[in-house]
């Protein structure tokens, strides 16, 4: 799995506000499987209900143009500048 923060929260605003995640998931997740606070982070508006972030996620295979690309899809902002963001390999540990 990999994920992305972004959002105000990873910018140097004094009082960041917001905090959005993005999860590249292997193909073969099955969300029916996570359970508890984890099950919510696949439920965007639980999500943010319960941890006050948005959360967007998608498998590995649905990535269009590839796994990179949809991660360098999130860095773009609305007005077509780049983001910071900070990227979590979770395989790697």
């Amino acid at each position: 799995m990999r994920m992305v923060v972004f959002g105000s929260f990873v910018t140097t605003k004094a009082d960041p506000n917001d905090v959005d995640v993005f999860l590249l998931m292997a193909d073969g997740f099955d969300v029916s499987t996570a359970t508890g606070e984890t099950r919510l982070l696949f439920d965007h508006l639980a999500a943010e209900a319960h941890f006050g972030a948005s959360v967007f996620w998608l498998r590995r295979q649905a990535a269009f143009e590839g796994e990179q690309a949809a991660v360098e899809y999130w860095q773009i902002k609305r007005d077509g500048q780049r983001r910071g963001v900070v990227e979590i390999d979770l395989e790697a540990s």
